[in-house]
């Protein structure tokens, strides 16, 4: 789980160069669920961003293992040809939607903290996989550049409640415009201001709660109709 940089109302221009992820011998390969030392330098990289940004991270400590299943079942993958992660953190979740993927899926991660983006890049490793260091509002610039389709699905993490009103509508019209018809929007929040900001471009959402979390949290779905 992340965040969106609250202090930063204008967005972040969209870079000219991607980073698609290959296989590698200083990260992970295939997406493979972390290690205890790289649990445990996911955890010390995200103390270091809320640290660093405690307004635009929304937790001391990544995503539990139990918000990250809900988080998948939520985002319904199997046959996801393009998914969209806003705010992937230190990688988490990441992997989790690398391993609901098919192998046929791409994933595109759209990151505004520099550290994370970094980090990310350099610890995940599955060719299914894009980094974007950028703002949330670019999603359609980020498919363009990687002539991805629609996504079928878009997860995020980043705190509505802390952003800009005017900014947070602008990154909720985005996923709604980017979204393919039936696919789903799935926001893990703990604060209600994410469903404010969506609800006038996809509808009331259907809502979960996950206990099992620092800090407990709400998933939102939504379902884009059908065309």
């Amino acid at each position: 789980m992340n965040h969106h940089n609250p202090s930063s109302a204008a967005k972040a221009p969209a870079p000219s160069v991607s980073h698609p992820i290959d296989s590698d011998a200083s990260g992970t390969t295939g997406a493979a669920p972390a290690t205890l030392f790289g649990d445990l330098r996911d955890r010390f990289a995200f103390l270091k961003g809320f640290l660093g940004s405690p307004n635009g991270v929304a937790s001391m400590v990544p995503s539990s293992h139990w918000l990250e299943q809900r988080v998948v079942r939520a985002a319904g993958l199997a046959q996801a040809r393009c998914v969209i992660e806003l705010g992937p953190g230190t990688g988490g979740t990441t992997r989790a939607l690398l391993r609901a993927m098919p192998a046929q899926g791409r994933l595109l991660a759209i990151e505004l903290n520099p550290g994370f983006h970094e980090h990310v890049r350099k610890v995940v490793r599955d060719p299914r996989l894009h980094v974007e260091l950028g703002s949330a509002e670019d999603i359609g610039a980020f498919l363009a550049a990687r002539r991805l389709p629609a996504a079928d699905a878009v997860i995020s993490g980043i705190p509505f409640s802390t952003m800009p009103f005017e900014v947070g509508d602008r990154i909720a019209q985005a996923v709604a415009q980017h979204l393919a018809p039936g696919g789903r929007f799935v926001a893990y929040q703990w604060a209600a201001a994410v469903a404010e900001r969506t609800t006038p471009y996809l509808g009331a959402p259907h809502v979960q709660f996950e206990a099992l979390n620092i800090p407990p949290m709400r998933v939102y779905t939504w379902t884009k109709a059908a065309a």
